[in-house]
């Protein structure tokens, strides 16, 4: 394992939090940008193909290399995947009720608009702002955690830290374009949507060199983080990527969408076999 405080390895995870966690952002605003929906879906099952492989191929094996129990590395991967589930019903939660609570000011907006003569009592707001800095500080702190998540990684390994680093920008692209859109409809601005998500993602590189000095000392901790990395791609992957390419189509179309899961996860192996 690295050093926590070798240059290398400082200067490592500097480079794969920014590119993961700010470079993602800019990719997909290129993406919203050029409309590229066809793609997105292909992009969704790249995504899916690395993740999966950065877990089984590279983060459990990582783990399991180590002195500690397998079942309490299983245990953590168990209880990581269940964790991952409850916060994503809080967010499913959240979203929902904020949801309903804009139908109900869309339809107090459409009664006073059909029955008022005077257009200046009309409504100007329909989609509530503090939508948008729920999106950023949801992001913010995923952002943080995947920082420290890649940091871990770097210091298990450097071929790790790079498929790790790999993993996260293929996630957080479509993650991104996601929030993009969220963003520009609660701003009238859309170029300011791009700025604040890239604050959001720069929290990324915060969660880097905070996970790497407190992590010092303390290597002993490496094999759960990665069981727990671990557990936040399987989820992603199963539970937000591929149930999004579950849908009705030609052999072509789903030729073409294991031709790009197996592309994800060739990349995440040939990654690994650099240097």
């Amino acid at each position: 394992m690295n050093s926590p405080g070798s240059t290398a390895l400082i200067l490592s995870v500097l480079l794969g939090t920014v590119f993961s966690g700010v470079g993602s952002v800019w990719v997909a605003w290129l993406f919203v940008q050029a409309v590229m929906a066809k793609y997105t879906q292909h992009l969704l099952s790249l995504a899916a193909g690395a993740l999966l492989a950065t877990a089984f191929l590279h983060l459990l094996p990582e783990a399991f290399e180590t002195s500690q129990s397998p079942r309490s590395l299983f245990v953590t991967l168990l209880v990581g995947i269940l964790f991952f589930f409850l916060l994503d019903k809080a967010e499913l939660w959240h979203h929902g009720h904020e949801h309903h609570h804009e139908q109900e000011l869309d339809h107090s907006h459409s009664h006073s608009h059909a029955n008022s003569t005077d257009h200046g009592e009309t409504a100007s707001h329909t989609h509530p702002i503090s939508g948008g800095w729920a999106v950023l500080f949801g992001d913010s702190l995923h952002c943080f955690g995947d920082g420290v998540l890649v940091a871990a990684a770097f210091m298990a390994d450097f071929h790790v830290g790079l498929v790790a680093s790999f993993a996260v920008w293929t996630h957080e692209v479509p993650h991104h374009m996601g929030d993009l859109v969220v963003l520009s409809s609660s701003s009238s601005n859309p170029r300011s949507a791009v700025i604040k998500l890239s604050i959001a993602g720069a929290v990324t590189v915060l969660g880097g060199v905070v996970g790497l000095f407190l992590l010092k000392g303390r290597e002993v901790a490496l094999p759960f983080l990665l069981a727990l990395a671990s557990s936040s791609y399987i989820y992603v992957a199963l539970a937000d990527l591929i149930p999004q390419l579950q849908k009705r189509l030609s052999a072509r179309q789903t030729a073409a969408q294991l031709i790009w899961l197996g592309t994800g996860m060739a990349m995440v192996a040939l990654t690994s076999q650099l240097g």
